[in-house]
């Protein structure tokens, strides 16, 4: 079986002393290809530099919406050039944040709204990040799809059934980690939403080093794309789907829609 990690920060300082071993052990378990979104220009540079060094891995660039108040003059001149690298396949991660109180709420949205037009642009899928801000989120993912065609997932998806068909209305993927193997109740919207999103708009990520799934929660400091492997099981159990049709779906609609190569690297 062959996986994708839609959504791995390959470039967090966790990874400093065992980037190698991690993609080893990502491929040997299955995990051809990954993409490393940033946080910021210095990560969207740290992401390409992985990009270009590592065959399994693809870059996306931009800031993410808890790290806008950080952004100096011309880090964004800096995102965009970099959307242009060839090893560049998304632009993001971005959104909106009202669970944290790191950047004034009108700044997120400043930078939300300057990655979707560069995601247009670029013809380039936007990877969305979007916490307690359903509400904010939705009228500018609507004011973007009026603008024109806009592809791109709502990553480590946190929301309602609800949410998820507002999402899938506008045309975009949606993604899951970890957060869906976790069994206690306050899950229990996310995993409803994950049980109605149509198979060929579905995406599986890590969100490594964030995340970690069931049954590692508690017992792994770090997580790491090999771990994929749990959330595609459960996802595959919740929809009753044998695991491995679930698996070649899954990993069929990330490279569509980032549209990754279909030939695998065999090592990093």
């Amino acid at each position: 079986m062959a996986y994708i990690d839609t959504h791995a920060h390959l470039d967090a300082e966790e990874y400093d002393d065992c980037r190698d071993d991690v993609l080893r052990r990502a491929l040997r378990g299955g995990v051809d290809l990954i993409v490393c979104p940033a946080i910021s220009a210095s990560s969207s540079e740290a992401a390409v530099r992985l990009a270009e060094k590592y065959a399994s891995v693809h870059a996306a660039v931009g800031i993410q919406p808890n790290h806008t108040a950080e952004a100096a003059p011309g880090d964004w001149d800096r995102v965009v050039r970099l959307a242009s690298h060839p090893r560049v396949v998304a632009v993001g991660e971005t959104g909106l944040d009202r669970h944290w109180d790191f950047a004034p709420f009108d700044l997120q949205r400043d930078y939300f709204d300057r990655h979707l037009h560069l995601a247009q642009k670029r013809d380039l899928p936007v990877i969305v990040h979007c916490r307690e801000a359903e509400d904010d989120l939705l009228p500018m993912l609507e004011a973007a799809r009026a603008r024109g065609a806009i592809r791109g997932v709502l990553h480590a998806f946190s929301g309602d059934p609800s949410f998820a068909r507002a999402c899938l209305d506008l045309g975009l993927h949606v993604s899951f980690a970890g957060a869906v193997t976790y069994t206690n109740k306050k899950f229990g919207p996310l995993r409803a939403a994950a049980a109605i999103v149509p198979l060929d708009r579905l995406l599986l990520e890590t969100d490594s080093p964030y995340l970690i799934p069931h049954p590692l929660r508690g017992k792994q400091k770090r997580n790491e794309p090999i771990h994929i492997v749990h959330t595609a099981k459960c996802l595959a159990d919740l929809r009753e789907i044998d695991l491995e049709a679930f698996a070649r779906r899954t990993t069929e609609n990330a490279r569509r829609l980032f549209r990754l190569p279909r030939a695998f690297p065999a090592c990093v």
